[in-house]
């Protein structure tokens, strides 16, 4: 099992005994500007912020850690917790947020790939994703990682990598397999646990491409490995009892309640916009929270600070 700072669990079962799951404010916008009166609220534990690779790394091997220890020292003035993302997957078409290097060297088969609705029938594009199954593209954003466990493990409260869903023209994706994909996400996670000995450590997984209830036990596998090893797994949405969900990730998070060192979920702007099939309303906070602990065994949620119970 990886080691966790006793510092960081203690301080996780605190706050898990006084609310289960703890609250934390999630930041998409990658700053913690505006936030500041949420962020001092005694029912609020810390934050996640968002950080693009282009952001980090403006050009080769140069990396720009700034906004990260800006955002450390105002959490550590509030006395709040900081999770943060380290983000190579985009949503939306103008949203090329890794570096230039990728772009335009040919090593990298154009860093990017688009992410497109029906994949495959000619639609508009939505985003981008990097090209993770490239071996060069994958030692780049690993040396990444490396790099900011050297500055920030220990210091962050946890580190979580972007979701493991893409939807891509997977014909059209240069040097794309289904397989090839899977075992580069599991290698990135592998990386991240290793640079962040002392930091939570959190996949997101919803989806993974290629696969429907398990079929190529890509699911299975990285559950079983997250359990064995230590790493923390969450998701971007909790959507209570969703048929998609329930074919994919929510199984295996119910079936391994209580043995993941940690599952952090995120309740985003886009989830808040799911209706309850019963009610026909949307979701409450009381409903979010309910699935997220009995069904998921969340011991953090992140809440999108247009969550309504946030508001004046």
């Amino acid at each position: 099992m990886r080691l966790v700072a006793a510092a960081a669990l203690l301080s996780l079962a605190a706050t898990a005994a006084s609310a289960t799951p703890a609250n934390y404010l999630y930041a998409s916008a990658g700053a913690l500007d505006g936030l500041g009166t949420l962020l001092a609220r005694s029912d609020i534990d810390g934050v996640q912020v968002v950080y693009n690779w282009k952001a980090l790394e403006p050009r080769k091997d140069v990396y720009d850690f700034s906004a990260i220890e800006s955002d450390l020292a105002a959490t550590a003035a509030l006395g709040k917790k900081l999770f943060i993302q380290i983000q190579d997957r985009f949503f939306s078409p103008d949203a090329r947020n890794v570096p230039a290097y990728l772009l335009s060297d040919p090593e990298y088969d154009g860093g990017l790939v688009a992410q497109v609705d029906n994949a495959g029938e000619g639609k508009t594009g939505y985003g981008w994703a990097a090209m993770e199954w490239n071996a060069a593209v994958r030692d780049r954003y690993q040396m990444l990682l490396s790099a900011l466990g050297a500055r920030f493990d220990g210091r962050v409260f946890g580190i979580n990598l972007p979701e493991t869903s893409i939807d891509i023209d997977m014909k059209r994706a240069a040097g794309f397999s289904c397989d090839g994909y899977f075992a580069a996400e599991m290698e990135n996670l592998a990386v991240a646990a290793k640079a962040f000995p002392r930091s939570h450590v959190v996949q997101y997984v919803n989806f993974w491409p290629c696969e429907w209830d398990n079929d190529h036990r890509y699911m299975e596998r990285l559950f079983a490995y997250a359990a064995a090893s230590g790493v923390g797994l969450g998701g971007p949405d909790v959507i209570p009892n969703r048929k998609a969900q329930m074919k994919n990730a929510y199984p295996f998070f119910h079936q391994y309640k209580g043995k993941l060192s940690l599952v952090a979920m995120a309740v985003q702007e886009p989830t808040l916009t799911y209706t309850n099939p019963a009610t026909g309303k949307r979701f409450t906070r009381d409903e979010f929270v309910r699935f997220a602990d009995d069904y998921l065994g969340a011991d953090i949620i992140f809440w999108s600070a247009a969550s309504p119970w946030l508001q004046p």
